[in-house]
């Protein structure tokens, strides 16, 4: 059985209920969704989109979920949360990641209560299982269910799939958590995060696929797809300029590129 004939038969399964959904709008979340839509189809039942509307995320990706949502069907819901209001999670500690997860699904799981649905959906998928992710904890402390974790479906296989579908948003890429362009240990505060992201915001529109701007005390260190050097490096002068408007005191290109989780160096993986 492929992947994608596991996932429509899980999903089918699930939606024998009615079911609540964590949805970012990425492409994860939107093969789940669209996979849902359909069995909801044949069942009868509910499909709940429930988008967090939080400030430790940039603000286009609650335009993009509620565009998806859109698209792909499900009833879209949106839960405001400020992460932050836990002062244990504004000094960034190295677990910030399942105090989130926590805050975020508890607050789900009460909207889930006032729907009478049990089951509540979010998009892990097997390549989040081999890398730091203490959030994973959370998630399976609160019961929620990750059917491409449970299926291990990849990212890539996430990806085609979603590209098979049709779904909008099949090759955008991953717009984690801003806290993770800040060093473990660091105060988290929303004027420099606002910064950051105006940062990456300009970034994003001068170059393709993936970009972060990670800050360490005055340095913005920059990491990008490696087949963006040359046009990085080409508008430098430009870069540095309006990044410095920021208030970004240097402006560094990390040799290594692009990668997932660089501020978990050192950090053991989830368990």
């Amino acid at each position: 059985m492929s992947d994608r004939e596991m996932l429509q038969a899980r999903m089918r399964e699930l939606v024998s209920e009615d079911i609540c959904l964590a949805f970012s709008g990425g492409v994860d979340s939107s093969l789940l969704l669209k996979v849902a839509a359909d069995a909801a189809v044949e069942t009868g039942k509910k499909v709940y989109a429930v988008t967090f509307d939080s400030r430790l995320h940039p603000s286009c990706d609650l335009e993009i979920a509620k565009r998806v949502a859109g698209e792909l069907g499900g009833i879209h819901q949106v839960i405001e949360v400020d992460e932050l209001e836990q002062e244990e999670i504004r000094m960034n500690p190295v677990n910030r990641c399942y105090l989130c997860k926590r805050h975020l699904f508890m607050s789900l799981k009460k909207l889930a209560g006032e729907y009478g649905i049990s089951r509540i959906l979010d998009g892990t998928n097997e390549d989040d299982m081999h890398v730091y992710r203490p959030g994973i904890q959370a998630l399976k402390e609160l019961g929620i269910i990750s059917p491409l974790a449970e299926l291990h479906i990849t990212k890539d296989a996430v990806k085609q799939m979603a590209a098979e579908y049709g779904v909008s948003v099949a090759s955008r890429p991953s717009t984690p958590c801003m806290a993770t362009r800040l060093p473990y240990n660091t105060r988290i505060d929303y004027d420099v995060l606002d910064r950051i992201a105006r940062g990456e915001a300009y970034l994003k529109r001068m170059l393709p696929g993936n970009v972060r701007l990670r800050l360490h005390g005055g340095i913005a260190r920059l990491e990008v797809d490696r087949d963006s050097f040359t046009r990085l490096l080409d508008m430098g002068e430009e870069v540095v300029r309006r990044l410095k408007e920021l208030g970004f005191t240097y402006v560094t290109l990390d040799m290594e590129g692009f990668r997932s989780g660089s501020m978990d160096v050192g950090i053991g993986k989830s368990s």
